[in-house]
C-alpha cells in the first residue's frame, strides 16, 4: 500500500496557499514538501503540524492507495515471442 497528499495539494489551493507558504507556516522544510510531492512516507509528526496549521483532519490531507504494479521495459504489455 502506498500513501497519497493529492489532498493536500487541493486543499492548499483552497486555502489560496503555496507549499513555501505551507513550509513556513507549519515549520518543515522543503526536502520533507518535496517527499510529499514525490508521495513518500513522512512522519507522523510532519503530518499533524500540517494538520494543525490548516486546521484540518489527518484523513483531509493524506490518504491511502493500492500499489501499482512496475511497468517494465516493455510498457507493462507482454513480451511478445520470436519465433525460430
Amino acid at each position: 500500500m502506498g500513501v497519497s497528499y493529492k489532498k493536500l495539494w487541493k486543499l492548499l489551493i483552497d486555502k489560496d496557499m503555496i507549499k513555501r507558504d505551507l513550509c513556513k507556516a507549519a515549520g518543515i522544510s522543503g526536502t520533507t514538501v518535496a517527499k510529499l510531492g514525490r508521495g513518500e512516507s513522512v512522519n507522523m509528526d510532519i503530518l499533524l503540524r500540517i494538520c494543525k496549521t490548516l486546521n484540518c483532519d489527518i484523513a483531509d490531507i493524506v490518504e491511502v492507495v493500492p500499489d501499482t504494479p512496475k511497468d517494465d521495459a516493455s510498457g507493462g504489455k507482454p513480451a511478445k515471442s520470436k519465433k525460430k
